[in-house]
């Protein structure tokens, strides 16, 4: 699984190529820096608000649209009773399964 930051990077660069546009420019578009993108799109820096900002007027997206297809959806949960328990009563503890098994976590 990737990071967030190399995910945000893949669907910038997504964004831009689908549009046919070049970094030259998505650069005149957004006035964000062709070597800011360029370092942004291949994960080597965290884009600021302000940046993200300036991306989403230049494509015309809500920032929220920008970033929903990178969010990591949330690990479903299991109802209290359907949880396994787990107990070490020699020393007290008890461990419940609150999320089932997933490959991805």
């Amino acid at each position: 699984m990737t990071n967030l930051n190399e995910r945000l990077a893949e669907r910038l660069r997504q964004i831009r190529v689908s549009r046919g546009w070049s970094l030259e420019a998505l650069a005149e578009k957004s006035s964000v820096s062709r070597s800011t993108l360029s370092r942004i799109e291949n994960a080597e820096v965290s884009p600021t608000a302000e940046t993200l900002g300036s991306l989403s007027s230049a494509y015309q997206m809500s920032i929220s649209q920008l970033l929903a297809p990178v969010e990591t959806p949330f690990a479903p949960l299991v109802r209290s009773s359907e949880q396994s328990l787990w107990s070490d009563e020699a020393n007290g503890f008890t461990r419940r399964i609150v999320s089932p098994p997933s490959g991805g976590l």
